[in-house]
C-alpha cells in the first residue's frame, strides 16, 4: 500500500514499542521510589523499583525452566503479590501468563493444563490440594510445580518448590531479550466457562493489554496519583483490568491487595491507605453500605466505586450514591471483551437498571433472534425500549476474536467483526441497554459464569439419577444461585445424596454445585424431548418465594400447568 508518506519507522516503532510492558517500565523510570503494591496481610509493600525487581527474578528463575518466547506460564494465584510479579515477569522472556481460575475442581484444571501445556504453574498455597491432584491427573506435567503465598507455612508437597526458594538469589536486573516483541504477541491467556468442564482460553496480545488500560484510565478516570483495590478475583478480566494489575501499574498509580472480601476490612482498608478508587459487583455495594451505615469510615479520600456483573436497582443505587460516594460506575461485558457498555456518574440513578451506553472506543448494538443462525450485524432491533434481542459487541481493540485452540466456539461467538453475547436485551432512544435474559440458559453466579449441561451431565451420571435440570434463582449476594431438580431413578435418594455427590466430584468445582436441591417426578421437554429450562425456571422462582428450598424436601412440580401457561402465552 502507497501512503502519502513514508510510514517505515512509525510503523516499526508502534508494532515494536507500543506494548505493556514498556509503560510499566516508564513508570519505574519516572516513580521508581512511589509505592506500587501494598498487601495488608502481610503488611508489606513494594516501590515500583522493588516490583521491577521482583518480576525480573521470577523472569530470570523461568528461563532456568527454558521458558522463553510463547511458551505458557500458569498461574492459580488469588489476590497476593506473586500474583502480581507473575504478570509482569514472564512478559520479559516472552512468555504467555495463562490466569487460571483457582476455584475450579482438581479435574477441570487438570483439563486445563493439558490444554494449555504450562512450562510452570505458580499456584496459591490455599489450594495446594486440589492444585497436587491436577497435576497428578493432567497427562502433561509441567517442568516446576511452585507454591506461593504460603502464609499459613504449610509443608510444600513433595516434589514441589516453595515461591521463594524458586526465586532465590536469581538476578534483580532486566533479563536480555533474546525476542524481538510486537504489540500482536499474545500476553495473557484468559479462562471463562465454557458449555463442557474444559474451559475456554482467550488470547489477550500486547496491544490488547495497552488499550484495555487506556479505556479504564480514560473511564474512571485514573491517574498515577490513585490507589486502587480491586474486591474481585484478579484472574478475570474485570479483576485484572478494572482496577487491578493491568491499568494500574501501566498508568503508575498504587493497587492495594484483598485476597478474600470481607465489607469491614475493605472500608476499613479504605481509610487507612486513602484508596481512591474501589472495583467489585453491585452485591459488594449492599454489604459495604450496611457496614457504613452502622459504623461510618473516613471514605473521604474516595473518588469513584466502579462495578460489573450485575445491573444496578434504581432504588438502592440511590443509597449507595449517599452512603458510599457520589461516583458509582457500572461496567458491562465479557472476559473477551472487558466491558463495552459504562454506565457514568452522572447517569445515575436516572438510568440504573441499564447497563448504560457504549464505552467510547466499542460498539454494542442488538439484533434480531432467529432459530439456528445468527443475525446480520445491521439487523437491528427498534429502540423502543422493549423489543427484545441479542447484544453483540464490536470492541477492535480490547479482544483478539479467538479462543485458544476451540475453533468451533470461535465460530459460534464470532463474527464480521463483532462477538456475538448470548445475552438478551433491549433498548432506547439514546442506544442505552437493558439486558434481560439469555439465549444458552447461562447461570451468572458471584461473576462467575455457570453452563447449567455441564452440571446436568454430571448429576446424571449419578447411579440413582435418571435426569435432571440445573437453572437459577435470584440471590441477594451472588445475583444468581443454581438450583438442581432430580428425577430419581432410585426411590431411596436424598437431598444429602447428591449435595455430597456435587461435593466430592472431581469435575465441579465448589463455585458450581447447586445451592439447592429438589426431587421432582418429572421435568419439562418438548415434543421432541428437549428440556425447556425457561420453564424450570419459573418454577425455581416460584419454588423460592413459596421457601420450598429447605431441608430433604420433595417436590411435586405442577409442570403441566406451567406447560398450558407456556402454549396459551405463545399462541
Amino acid at each position: 500500500m502507497t501512503r502519502t508518506y513514508d510510514d517505515k519507522m512509525f510503523i516499526e516503532t508502534f508494532e515494536r514499542e507500543y506494548t505493556w510492558l514498556n509503560g510499566f517500565m516508564r513508570n519505574v523510570a519516572r516513580y521508581g521510589g512511589k509505592q506500587a503494591l501494598i498487601d495488608p496481610l502481610t503488611d508489606r509493600s513494594w516501590t515500583y523499583s522493588e516490583l521491577n525487581a521482583e518480576a525480573n527474578k521470577l523472569a530470570h528463575a523461568l528461563k532456568v525452566d527454558d521458558v522463553g518466547k510463547d511458551d505458557v506460564v500458569m498461574i492459580v494465584l488469588v489476590n497476593c503479590p506473586e500474583f502480581c510479579f507473575s504478570y509482569i515477569g514472564p512478559r520479559k522472556i516472552g512468555a504467555i501468563v495463562t490466569l487460571a481460575n483457582f476455584k475450579l475442581s482438581s479435574g477441570e484444571l487438570s483439563l486445563l493444563i493439558n490444554h494449555n501445556k504450562p512450562k510452570v504453574v505458580i499456584y496459591a498455597a490455599e489450594v495446594a490440594e486440589m492444585v497436587t491432584e491436577a497435576i497428578g491427573m493432567a497427562e502433561h506435567k509441567p517442568a516446576s510445580v511452585v507454591m506461593a503465598d504460603n502464609t499459613d507455612n504449610i509443608p510444600v508437597p513433595e516434589g514441589h518448590i516453595a515461591y521463594d526458594d524458586y526465586v532465590s538469589g536469581k538476578s534483580e536486573q532486566d533479563p536480555v531479550k533474546d525476542f524481538t516483541p510486537h504489540i500482536y504477541d499474545e500476553v495473557v491467556r484468559m479462562c471463562t466457562s465454557g458449555t463442557s468442564s474444559l474451559p475456554k482460553s482467550v488470547p489477550l496480545n500486547d496491544i490488547n493489554e495497552v488499550l484495555s488500560a487506556h479505556d479504564a484510565i480514560m473511564h474512571y478516570p485514573l491517574n498515577n496519583r490513585d490507589v486502587c483495590m480491586n474486591m474481585t478475583p484478579l484472574f478475570h478480566r474485570g479483576g485484572s483490568h478494572s482496577g487491578g494489575t493491568c491499568p494500574t501499574f501501566f498508568v503508575g498509580a498504587t493497587l492495594v491487595l484483598m485476597r478474600t472480601f470481607s465489607p469491614r476490612t475493605t472500608l476499613q482498608y479504605v481509610e487507612k491507605y486513602g484508596i481512591t478508587y474501589l472495583t467489585g459487583s453491585p452485591a459488594t455495594l449492599e454489604m459495604l453500605s450496611h457496614v457504613q451505615e452502622k459504623t461510618p469510615f473516613d471514605l473521604s479520600r474516595l473518588r469513584g466505586i466502579v462495578t460489573m456483573g450485575a445491573p444496578l436497582e434504581k432504588s438502592a443505587c440511590k443509597r449507595y450514591l449517599e452512603v458510599l460516594t457520589p461516583n458509582i460506575l457500572n461496567g458491562y461485558g465479557t472476559t473477551e471483551t472487558f466491558w463495552n457498555l459504562f454506565l457514568r456518574p452522572y447517569d445515575l440513578p436516572q438510568y440504573a437498571g441499564t447497563v448504560g451506553g457504549s464505552c467510547i472506543d466499542d460498539e454494542v448494538r442488538i439484533v434480531k433472534v432467529y432459530e439456528g443462525h445468527k443475525a446480520e450485524p445491521d439487523e437491528l432491533v427498534p429502540t423502543d425500549n422493549e423489543t427484545v434481542g441479542e447484544i453483540i459487541i464490536r470492541s477492535p481493540g480490547k479482544t483478539t476474536y479467538s479462543y485458544y485452540n476451540n475453533p468451533e466456539e470461535e465460530k459460534q461467538k464470532f463474527y464480521k467483526g463483532w462477538m456475538y453475547t448470548a445475552d438478551l436485551g433491549y433498548w432506547d432512544e439514546h442506544l442505552y441497554v437493558t439486558v434481560n435474559g439469555r439465549k444458552d440458559d447461562m447461570i451468572v453466579s458471584s461473576a462467575e459464569n455457570i453452563y447449567p449441561t455441564q452440571i446436568e451431565e454430571i448429576l446424571n451420571e449419578f447411579d440413582k439419577v435418571a435426569d435432571s435440570i440445573v437453572t437459577a434463582v435470584p440471590d441477594k449476594v451472588r445475583g444468581q444461585a443454581a438450583v438442581a431438580y432430580v428425577v430419581a431413578k432410585d426411590p431411596s435418594l436424598t437431598i444429602a445424596e447428591l449435595s455430597q455427590y456435587c461435593s466430592d466430584h472431581p469435575m465441579l468445582s465448589a463455585y458450581k454445585k447447586p445451592r439447592w436441591f429438589a426431587i421432582v417426578d418429572e421435568l419439562p421437554h418438548t415434543a421432541t424431548g428437549k428440556k425447556i429450562h425457561y420453564i424450570m425456571k419459573e418454577r425455581a422462582e416460584e419454588d423460592q418465594r413459596n421457601a420450598f428450598y429447605s431441608g430433604d424436601r420433595r417436590l411435586r412440580s405442577d409442570h403441566q400447568r406451567l406447560l398450558r401457561n407456556h402454549h396459551r402465552h405463545h399462541r
